[in-house]
């Protein structure tokens, strides 16, 4: 059975992107089945951060084909369905349908893990997505040591509790010198998170 991992932010910026390519490139490495599914239907930039630019993933036999990294690393992304240039301009019942047909049409195979890159915020695409996985084993939460991000990761661990996605961990991303350092794990101490 695989294993959902949702990794979330309230802030922009903090490297939820960049951590999720390199926790499902760890996990492939480490030889297990991995589909990374790129749910920021307004920047979506997985495809981008693994180095491939001007993808077009296909349709075939009803089902959405993810882009093939290698055999057991798969990846699908509204990158691959749309000009890089392009502005995707819908609200939420387009979002969903499209986060309905990349969390359930993708021809995945066989996954140990689909770890899942989700925007900023508590919004949209994260209801859909927790209503349509019906496998989430947890969420990281990412943040940096500001104040304003620890604020917005504080909304993202409220959510999760709110839904019953447990949490994971969290990760402090760009920590030290002049951004601070150990912030997360004080509010994540103080939130009864470890």
């Amino acid at each position: 059975m695989r294993k959902s991992i949702l990794v979330m932010s309230g802030k922009g910026g903090v490297g939820k992107t960049t951590i999720a390519v390199n926790l499902s490139y760890f996990l492939y490495k480490q030889g297990f089945q991995v589909g990374l599914l790129d749910v920021d239907i307004h920047g979506p930039n997985a495809l981008k951060m693994l180095g491939y630019d001007n993808i077009s993933l296909e349709i075939k036999n009803d089902k959405l084909q993810p882009f093939m990294f290698d055999s057991n690393f798969k990846i699908a992304s509204m990158a691959g369905y749309i000009n890089d240039d392009s502005a995707v301009i819908w609200r939420g019942p387009r979002k969903h349908g499209a986060i309905k047909q990349l969390s359930q049409d993708v021809e995945w195979g066989k996954l140990d893990y689909l770890i899942v890159d989700l925007p900023p915020g508590t919004g949209d695409e994260h209801i859909s997505t927790a209503q349509l996985l019906p496998d989430i084993y947890g969420a990281v939460i990412i943040s940096t040591p500001q104040k304003v991000s620890l604020m917005d990761m504080n909304r993202s661990i409220d959510f999760c509790n709110k839904i019953n996605i447990p949490i994971l961990g969290a990760i402090e991303n760009m920590s030290g010198g002049i951004f601070g350092s150990n912030t997360v794990k004080k509010n994540c101490d103080k939130k009864l998170i470890s």
